[in-house]
């Protein structure tokens, strides 16, 4: 399943982009586990609040 990118006019965010980048990589690759833990950064960011730093850590180790 695909979800829209977030309206562009936005303020930039780097949490938020790299969510997004590593999201749509997730999704190629099937990995739900970093698809799950992407979706609810990003829903935490767009409410306002922190999102939890177990999901920052698996976002950020995506590529290494």
């Amino acid at each position: 399943m695909m979800v829209d990118q977030p309206d562009t006019s936005l303020p930039a965010k780097p949490l938020l982009d790299t969510a997004w980048t590593i999201l749509e990589a997730a999704n190629d690759l099937r990995d739900t586990a970093t698809v799950d833990a992407c979706r609810r950064v990003i829903d935490e960011t767009f409410r306002g609040g922190a999102p939890a730093q177990s999901d920052i850590n698996i976002i950020l180790e995506f590529f290494n």
